[in-house]
């Protein structure tokens, strides 16, 4: 198995680390926000991970400190940050490793990142269904307070903080920022029209940055060991480590923490060592349910933002799914898009109607009553998904079944009409 290049995991990874407010704290653990509490202001903060060139590990890539810097000084309004720990992505479990093995980290990351944008309550929205979870991130925010690392007078810095954890109620939808600004406000999760956006008008319509668990994370080894030692991993544009979910049809399923640039070849025969049974890899899902799907022979590019971006598909949530040669695209592509009717708000009609005649339309080709008409029917609709609902998800459920029709038509066409 390849060496990973741990920063995230590098407390997981030894045997004996316990989580535990005590275990952090022997690793170097809130040396980062004495220090920044000590001896920085917070634009300093903004402009350090700015410098270090971090992107949102979310799905979208957006340079964290250019988001921080989109909010506005002055208005009279207080400041939020909201962490996105609902990680709903289909393959997806790189967040909630952290949250259950290592939760402070992260947590010292998202305190750093409240009093960069001059934030004094900040909230985590975590899924309903991750009952542990939520329960486990609970009881470390409690001993943080109990501790005097949250609340009045952090590090005797004069700054102060509260921090709430809200519960979901299990939507994929409330992955979409606005749509969980909603739920946080207690509305129904749907996305909002924008503009405005959340940086101007977020939660309770004042200014909000939105990041998720990972992207915070890494705020305690940008601030200890310098944006520049940060810069210095991946590839230009593409900064830093990442953590990858591996699934699927593999030898070694789980999640790695790789450098930016490393091929998704590397990540299939090094990390995971190979796909099981001796198989040949037939297709990979590279960034979770939403991504495009990539064939056997598109897997000798880096796996990095704008590698991706420029292969057709893209990172998203690093969920990365591995597929044989014995799988049936069909099934496969029916899976994805039953998955999207569910979870679709249903406020957008190309996206709620859509995504139910898609389901039906395949089907039909899993019962092998399929022809070429209905084939092209189904990309027509898929297509008129794409580009034209409030929220990404229009493109997230149409995008890859054009791309499953596309690339691997002949499994639709075995399962024709005899």
């Amino acid at each position: 198995m390849a060496k990973e290049k741990l920063l995230l995991l590098k407390n997981i990874r030894e045997a004996n680390y316990k989580g535990d407010l005590d275990s952090y704290r022997k690793t170097g653990g809130f040396t980062a926000l004495e220090k920044v509490l000590s001896a920085m202001k917070p634009e300093e903060v903004v402009e350090a991970v700015k410098d270090s060139g971090l992107r949102g590990r979310g799905g979208a890539g957006f340079p964290t400190g250019v988001k921080w810097g989109f909010m506005p000084k002055g208005t009279g309004k207080p400041a939020y940050l909201v962490c996105n720990a609902d990680e709903a992505e289909p393959g997806t479990f790189k967040d909630h490793l952290l949250i259950n093995e290592d939760p402070f980290l992260f947590l010292e990351g998202m305190i750093m990142g409240c009093y960069a944008i001059a934030c004094h309550h900040g909230y985590i929205y975590i899924r309903g269904e991750s009952i542990k979870s939520a329960e486990h991130l609970q009881r470390a925010i409690d001993s943080l307070y109990k501790e005097g690392l949250l609340g009045k007078n952090i590090f005797n810095s004069g700054y102060d903080l509260e921090m709430t954890l809200h519960r979901g109620a299990g939507a994929y939808i409330c992955g979409e920022e606005t749509a969980l600004l909603e739920s946080l406000e207690g509305k129904r999760g749907q996305p909002r029209v924008k503009p405005p956006f959340p940086a101007v008008s977020g939660y309770n319509a004042c200014p909000t940055t939105v990041n998720n668990v990972e992207t915070l994370a890494n705020l305690p080894f940008i601030i200890n060991e310098g944006a520049e030692a940060f810069k210095a991993l991946g590839t230009p544009n593409n900064s830093g480590t990442h953590l990858v979910s591996i699934s699927g049809h593999i030898n070694q399923p789980g999640v790695y923490e790789v450098e930016m640039g490393v091929t998704i070849r590397e990540l299939i025969d090094d990390y995971a060592e190979g796909v099981r049974d001796g198989k040949k890899l037939k297709a990979l899902i590279p960034g979770g349910a939403s991504s495009n799907v990539l064939t056997a022979d598109e897997i000798d590019i880096p796996y990095d933002f704008d590698s991706l971006m420029k292969a057709g598909t893209m990172m998203g949530s690093a969920a990365l799914m591995v597929f044989d040669e014995d799988t049936d695209i069909v099934e496969l592509a029916y899976r994805t898009i039953r998955f999207f009717n569910h979870e679709s708000c249903g406020q957008c009609t190309p996206c709620r109607e859509g995504t139910n005649w898609l389901k039906h339309m395949i089907r039909d080709f899993m019962d092998d009553n399929g022809n070429g008409p209905m084939l092209e029917r189904v990309d027509r609709v898929a297509e008129g998904m794409i580009g034209t609902t409030l929220c990404p998800f229009g493109d997230a459920a149409g995008a890859p079944i054009r791309i499953f029709v596309a690339k691997y038509a002949a499994d639709f066409r075995n399962h024709f009409a005899q």
